[in-house]
C-alpha cells in the first residue's frame, strides 16, 4: 500500500470485516451474518414491533408510526403529494408549510393509503401447484397468475386483510404479504419547501446536504387517532459515528439479480426512452410555469418530480455505461455459469436459462417503446388515466376474477376506487400541457404515418388535440365518474365524453401490445430467472437476497464518512452548515421563519448525516434505527455513487442520507414552536 493510500485511509474509521450488502425481507434475515458483522441478532418480539411500525404509503414512499396516537413520520417529499392537493390558489402549504395546532385543524389527504404488514407466508407451491413440464411460458405464467388471483382472493375473504403475492427472486419464489390498510389520513406537519428541499435540483443526489425532509401525517379509524399496531420512539441522543444502523422501509426496484442482456436492455433502450420523455413533459411544464403566479404553483409541484426522476434516471444510466461496472455485473454472471456447468444435472435444467432470456430481449426491444406509449406515456394526463380506468372496468369486472387484468381483480378493487373517486382537484390548464407534450412525443416516436397516431392526432397538433380533449371532457366530476361505474362500468362503453371516446379508440391495440409484451417477454423472463434462481440457491444456498419489489426490507450498516477526490466527505452536517450554505440565491435560500429562528437554533446541531444502509427508491421516508430499534434519523435520498447499485452493489463511496433526529427536534422546537407535536414524539 502507498504512504497516499495509507494517509487516505486514516482519514476514516476503522474498516469492517462485512460489507453491509443487501435488503432483506423479515423471514429471510442473515442471522448468522448479522452476528458475525455486527453482533446483533434481534429476537422475534423485536422484529414484529419494527414490521408492525413500518408502513407504506401507495404513492410510492415509506414511513413509521411514532406514537400510539397514530402519528406518522415520512418525508416531505413524499408527502407532498397530499400536501399539494390539500392546497389551493389561496392557501399553498407547499411554499408556505403546515402546522395543525390541534387534532380538528388536521387536513383529511384525498386518496392517500397506508398499508402495515401483518404478516408473510410462503406459497411458491401453491401457485406453482398446476404447473406441467409441456407448457409453454406462456401457458405457464397465465397458470400462476390464475392460482395468484384465486390465493390472494381467498386470503382478503378470510381475513378482510390486503392480500398481495410477491414475485422474489425473478420467479422462483412467491411470498403472500398481509396487510392492515388505513385510507383515512392527515396531514400534520410540513415545513417550507425552501427548507425541505434546500439547495434544490444541484443539490439532489449530493453530500453534504442540509434539508429537513419532513412531514407528519396521522392515521384516523372511525374518525378517531389509530392504535397502531407498534410505534418506534425518538432517540433524542442521536447517534455517534461508527454506531450500527437498521432501516425498515420499502425499497422499490432494484435489477441486481437481472441477467448482463436484461440490463443492456435496461441501458440501451428503458432508461434512454424514459429520460426523452421526462425532458420533454419537463420543458414544457417548465415554459408554462414561467407564467407565474398560479401556473409557478402547479409547475414546480410537478417538475419537483420530473427533475428527481431524471437525476436519478441519469444516474442509473451512467452506471450502467461504466464499462469497468458492466463487465463486472458480466463477470459475476460468467461465474455462476461456469459453477452451473461444472454439474451436469445442474446444467441439464439450468444451462440455458441465460439464452432463452438473451432471445426474448430481442423482441422486448422491437416492441417496448410502442408498448409503453400506448399504454400510458403517450397520453399523460388524470383526466385519461380516469377514462381509461373506467373503460377497462367495463370490459374487465364482466370476467371471472381469475381471467381479469391483474389491476382489476377483486383484491385490487378497494385501491383503484380510492383513487378513481379521489377528490382531490384536477387543474386543466397544466393537464393540457402535460397531454399535449405527451402527445407531441407519441408522433415523434412512433411516427406521424403510425395509424394509431394518425388516429389520434390526424392532422392537428397535438396542442390542439389535447385543449379540445381536456376542454370536453366532464371526468372532473366525480359523482359522474361514480355513475359511469355503477353497474360494472357499462355506461362507460357507450359515453361520448371525449376522454372515453379516446380510450376506446385505442383500447384493442394497447392490450394487443401488453399480451405480446406478456406472453413473448415476461412470460420467458419469469420461467427463465425462476430457473437461474434455482440455481443461484443449488450454488450458494438461501444466502442470497431478493431484488427490491416495494415490500418492507430491512437494511443493515453504520454511520460512516467516506472519501471523494481524496477528501474526507464528514457523516454529519449541522444547522450552522445550514446557513453557511443560505446564500440567498435560489435555491440556497431559507423561509423568514427559519431565518428569523437563527438566534434560538443551536448552530453545532447534528443535522443530517449518512449511513452505508442500502436503500433505493422508495426507501424515502423509512426510519433510521439505533441497535435498540429506536428512530435516530430519517431517510431521504442516497448520494449519486448509491445509483448504481440498483445494479451492482457497492459501498466503497454509496451512502443513504437521512436528516438527524436531533435537527429534526431542534427545528421542531425553536423554529416552528411546534410543542403539541414535540411532546407528542417525546414525552411517551
Amino acid at each position: 500500500m502507498s504512504i497516499l493510500r495509507i494517509a487516505l485511509c486514516l482519514l476514516l474509521p476503522a474498516s469492517f470485516a462485512f460489507a453491509d450488502e443487501g435488503m432483506w425481507p423479515y423471514n429471510r434475515l442473515p442471522f448468522d451474518q448479522l452476528e458475525k458483522a455486527h453482533r446483533f441478532h434481534p429476537d422475534q418480539a423485536f422484529l414484529q414491533r419494527l414490521q408492525q411500525a413500518s408502513v407504506r404509503l401507495n404513492n410510492g414512499g415509506s414511513g413509521s408510526f411514532v406514537s400510539p396516537q397514530g402519528l406518522l413520520m415520512t418525508n416531505h417529499h413524499v408527502a407532498s403529494d397530499c400536501i399539494r392537493k390539500v392546497s389551493s390558489e389561496g392557501h399553498d402549504y407547499i411554499a408556505d408549510g403546515f402546522y395543525a395546532t390541534a387534532r380538528s385543524r388536521e387536513l383529511k389527504c384525498p386518496d392517500l393509503e397506508l398499508n402495515v404488514l401483518m404478516s408473510i407466508e410462503d406459497v411458491t407451491e401453491q401457485v406453482n401447484a398446476d404447473l406441467k413440464p409441456e407448457m409453454s411460458d406462456a401457458e405457464r405464467l397465465d397458470a400462476q397468475k390464475a392460482a395468484q388471483a384465486r390465493i390472494s382472493k381467498d386470503c382478503q375473504d378470510s381475513t378482510l386483510l390486503r392480500c398481495d403475492i410477491v414475485n422474489l427472486y425473478q420467479g422462483g419464489v412467491f411470498d403472500l404479504y398481509r396487510y392492515k390498510r388505513y385510507s383515512d389520513v392527515r396531514l400534520v406537519f410540513a415545513p417550507e419547501f425552501q427548507v425541505a428541499y434546500f439547495g434544490g435540483d444541484p443539490d439532489n443526489f449530493t453530500y453534504p446536504r442540509y434539508c429537513l425532509d419532513v412531514s407528519f401525517l396521522r392515521v384516523y379509524e372511525n374518525d378517531q387517532p389509530a392504535t397502531p399496531p407498534a410505534w418506534l420512539p425518538f432517540d433524542a441522543k442521536g447517534s455517534q459515528e461508527g454506531d450500527f444502523t437498521i432501516v425498515s422501509g420499502h425499497p422499490g426496484t432494484t435489477r441486481r439479480l437481472l441477467t448482463a442482456d436484461e440490463l443492456a436492455f435496461e441501458r440501451d433502450v428503458r432508461l434512454p426512452f424514459t429520460l426523452d420523455w421526462l425532458h420533454a413533459l419537463a420543458n414544457d411544464v417548465e415554459a408554462y410555469g414561467r407564467g407565474g403566479g398560479e401556473a409557478a404553483r402547479l409547475s414546480r409541484d410537478e417538475l419537483f418530480r420530473f427533475n428527481n426522476s431524471i437525476k436519478a434516471l441519469t444516474g442509473e444510466l451512467a452506471g450502467l455505461r461504466d464499462r469497468e461496472l458492466f463487465d463486472a455485473k458480466r463477470a459475476k454472471e460468467q461465474q455462476l455459469r461456469e459453477q452451473v456447468a461444472a454439474n451436469p444435472d445442474l446444467q441439464k435444467k439450468f444451462g440455458d436459462a441465460w439464452e432463452r432470456i438473451a432471445e426474448a430481449q430481442k423482441t422486448k426491444r422491437l416492441i417496448y417503446e410502442e408498448y409503453r406509449l400506448l399504454d400510458g406515456y403517450g397520453f399523460y394526463s388524470k383526466y385519461f388515466t380516469i377514462a381509461k380506468t373506467l373503460y377497462r372496468l367495463s370490459e374487465e369486472l364482466p370476467k371471472p376474477n381469475e381471467e381479469r387484468l391483474e389491476e382489476y381483480r377483486d383484491t385490487a378493487l378497494q385501491s383503484l376506487e380510492q383513487q378513481l373517486y379521489s377528490p382531490a382537484p384536477i387543474y386543466p390548464e397544466i393537464e393540457t400541457v402535460k397531454l399535449a407534450a405527451s402527445l407531441q412525443f407519441l408522433r415523434d416516436r412512433l411516427g406521424p404515418n403510425h395509424p394509431l397516431v394518425k388516429k389520434v392526432l390526424g392532422d392537428r397538433t397535438a396542442r390542439e388535440v389535447a385543449a379540445e380533449l381536456i376542454q370536453g371532457t366532464k371526468l372532473a366530476d366525480v359523482e359522474l365518474r361514480k355513475t359511469l361505474a355503477a353497474d360494472q362500468a357499462a355506461q362507460a362503453k357507450t359515453s361520448d365524453d371525449p376522454m372515453l371516446v379516446l380510450a376506446r379508440a385505442i383500447d384493442s391495440e394497447a392490450r394487443r401490445l401488453r399480451k405480446k409484451y406478456e406472453d413473448e417477454v415476461e412470460a420467458v423472463e419469469s420461467a427463465n430467472g425462476a430457473a437461474i434462481a434455482r440455481a443461484r440457491f443449488a450454488v450458494s444456498g438461501d444466502s442470497v437476497y431478493p431484488d427490491a419489489t416495494f415490500t418492507l426490507r430491512l437494511a443493515f450498516g453504520r454511520v460512516l464518512a467516506y472519501l471523494e477526490n481524496r477528501r474526507r466527505i464528514d457523516a454529519y452536517t449541522t444547522i450552522e452548515g445550514l446557513f453557511a450554505r443560505a446564500t440567498g440565491e435560489d435555491p440556497y435560500v431559507l423561509p423568514d421563519r427559519i431565518l428569523k429562528a437563527k438566534a434560538r437554533l443551536k448552530k453545532d446541531t447534528p443535522y443530517n448525516l449518512v449511513s452505508t444502509n442500502d436503500i433505493t427508491g422508495g426507501n424515502s421516508g423509512s426510519p433510521l434505527l439505533s441497535r435498540e430499534g429506536k428512530i435516530i434519523g430519517l431517510i431521504f435520498d442516497g448520494n449519486i455513487q448509491s445509483l448504481s447499485n440498483d445494479f451492482l452493489y457497492s459501498e466503497k463511496q454509496a451512502r443513504a442520507v437521512s436528516v438527524d433526529v436531533r435537527g429534526i427536534l431542534e427545528m421542531l422546537r425553536n423554529a416552528y414552536r411546534a410543542r403539541r407535536l414535540d411532546a407528542e414524539l417525546t414525552t411517551h
